[in-house]
């Protein structure tokens, strides 16, 4: 945790900005980069009854760190992603709760 989802960038572009992505998000939040996960969704969008490309789309799955954090992790993702070209992006992060989060069949905040 925090895991990235992403959806309308390649997998081998999101391959290519991992680490120095890690690097930095992981510096932001003050926890390891072995703390993160990193996965890309194979999608196909329909317009118009046509087959078109999806827009670039990242979720990012965290229990809430507020909102300077959120801010640098947003910023930072933004720009690694756009340095691969691609014009514009949304991230949206969605909360975790640590009382309903489970690792290994343990409550995480017990």
């Amino acid at each position: 945790m925090p895991q990235l989802i992403f959806r309308g960038v390649p997998a081998e572009a999101v391959r290519a900005i991992s680490i120095p992505l890690v690097e930095e998000v992981a510096a932001i939040c003050q926890c390891g980069t072995d703390n993160f996960t990193l996965e890309c969704l194979h999608v196909t969008a329909i317009f118009d009854g046509k087959y078109t490309d999806s827009y670039a789309f990242i979720e990012v799955w965290w229990f809430e760190r507020g909102d300077e954090v959120r801010d640098k992790m947003a910023e930072a993702i933004d720009r690694h992603v756009r340095s691969l070209g691609i014009p514009e992006l949304e991230i949206s992060f969605q909360l975790r709760r640590e009382d309903n989060y489970y690792m290994n069949g343990r409550r995480y905040d017990s």
